[in-house]
């Protein structure tokens, strides 16, 4: 069992030990230094701050939980009930809200949750925010209100069809090509929130939808992150209901993965590739993903004459990056699309929007697009390492070791070599281990790639 506590919320399963495990008191703790470093922060009175949950069977307990500490701060709470990340992220400024609050643990297994924390902008705290508010649990340095100023408690219900509205409200979703080429999809949801979102999103583009595991009772049946050994049934589904494509998202939505109609993988690194190829053939512009994500991404962006930047692993380094260098698109290349014309948050809804348009426009199927791009495979490791090894001083002697090839040092140190292939390593914030990326044209070579250099770090320990 496990409690993760980091600069983007806390995490953790439930039941256990306080202070080992995400208890109610662990969850209570947390709330009350958000919504303290809420009101430091922003100095106003009465705050407003938006909740929404994904369908884990713990959501109602924690969310419950979050909702009356709140409220015992002095804070009002707009409870969005079952609802996706992105929808919470758009609906804080909507209903100029001065926080928000997911309660989700995205791909984790159901005994996992969290607690997702937002600005008023409706984005994820900077580290800086994130390690105030640790400092503010760890000294529990909260004063809760008085009687006469406890905080209200109200419930919106019309979220996700506000998200939805908005998303067909986007200037390039080909609202009226998508309808002509009657699409027929399975949906995947994993028994969660966008079990609601897609299938409504869907039939407001007239495309027939295949439900499969759409009931929101968080009662997963498999491994909710979309990966491609998780999603034989949708596999299946799609050739035997022979359906042009089939749509899979994680618990919270802000992740997308396709299956082509044969059904193989389209591939969770070219859900952006295709979203963003979409958007550059309408404005020229520049993109932006993360060090560990295709690069794909980079030669798209190229042919359509912009510029490609790449930013630290993270959402909110991603965000960062995007703003910096004025992107009209990005994401992470684990099927995250992050689209700032809607709002700067990875948003699935957005993603099935923008690559139904994609796919309606240059009238191909999923396979004959994914055809068109180029070809590249991830190999994914990682090495435990002895609790006495200096993890910065291995990274510093690959360094050393590759010091002529072109490096990037913003995040670890990724090696870009001359044949198109790349590495990344980079340590991980929670765990003694290096994280290994290698992308190469067959997933032959970057399995090989991966393996020198885990070689090498072997060597040097």
């Amino acid at each position: 069992m496990t409690l993760i506590k980091s600069i983007s919320g806390i995490r953790g399963t439930i039941g256990g030990k306080t202070g080992e495990n995400l208890t109610p008191i662990d969850a209570v703790k947390f709330a009350a230094a958000y919504g303290t470093w809420l009101k430091k922060e922003s100095n106003q009175n009465p705050l407003r701050v938006v909740i929404g949950r994904d369908a884990r069977m713990s959501g109602a307990m924690i969310s419950s939980l979050i909702s009356n500490t709140l409220n015992g701060l002095g804070i009002n709470v707009i409870d969005l009930e079952l609802s996706t990340t992105p929808t919470v992220e758009l609906m804080v400024t909507k209903l100029q809200a001065h926080g928000g609050i997911i309660v989700t643990a995205s791909h984790n297994p159901k005994q996992w949750n969290a607690l997702k924390l937002l600005n008023f902008k409706g984005e994820f705290l900077n580290a800086k925010a994130g390690e105030d508010i640790i400092n503010i649990a760890e000294h529990d340095d909260f004063i809760f209100a008085p009687v006469d100023e406890l905080g209200t408690y109200e419930v919106y219900k019309n979220s996700i069809e506000d998200h939805i509205n908005e998303v067909l409200a986007l200037k390039h979703v080909a609202i009226d090509s998508i309808k002509k080429r009657k699409f027929k999809v399975v949906v995947d949801a994993v028994n969660s929130t966008g079990g609601i979102a897609i299938p409504k999103l869907l039939e407001k583009l007239d495309v027939e939808c295949v439900k499969l595991y759409c009931t929101p009772n968080g009662k997963f049946p498999h491994n909710p992150e979309p990966l491609k050994e998780h999603l034989k049934d949708i596999s299946d589904l799609v050739i035997k209901e022979q359906a042009d494509l089939g749509i899979v998202v994680d618990p919270d939505v802000d992740r997308l993965a396709l299956v082509n109609e044969d059904g193989t993988m389209f591939g969770e690194e070219y859900t952006l590739v295709a979203c963003a190829d979409y958007i550059l053939s309408k404005e020229k512009g520049n993109t932006v993903s993360n060090l560990s994500s295709s690069r794909a991404l980079n030669d798209i962006t190229k042919l359509h004459n912009g510029k490609y930047f790449a930013s630290a692993v993270g959402e909110v380094n991603v965000v960062e990056k995007m703003k910096a260098v004025n992107a009209i698109i990005g994401g992470e290349g684990n099927g995250g699309i992050i689209y700032p014309e809607s709002h700067y948050g990875r948003d699935a809804l957005v993603g099935v929007a923008l690559f139904l348009s994609q796919l309606a426009v240059t009238n191909k199927s999923c396979k004959e697009l994914k055809q068109t791009y180029p070809n590249y495979f991830i190999a994914k490791e990682k090495i435990e390492l002895p609790q006495n090894v200096d993890l910065d001083i291995i990274l510093e002697e690959i360094q050393e070791l590759y010091a002529n090839e072109s490096l990037e040092l913003i995040d670890g140190i990724k090696i870009n070599f001359e044949n198109k292939e790349w590495v990344h390593m980079r340590k991980s914030n929670t765990e003694p281990i290096i994280r290994i990326y290698a992308e190469s044209t067959s997933l032959k070579n970057a399995n090989d790639l991966a393996n020198r250099i885990i070689k090498t770090i072997t060597d040097l320990i």
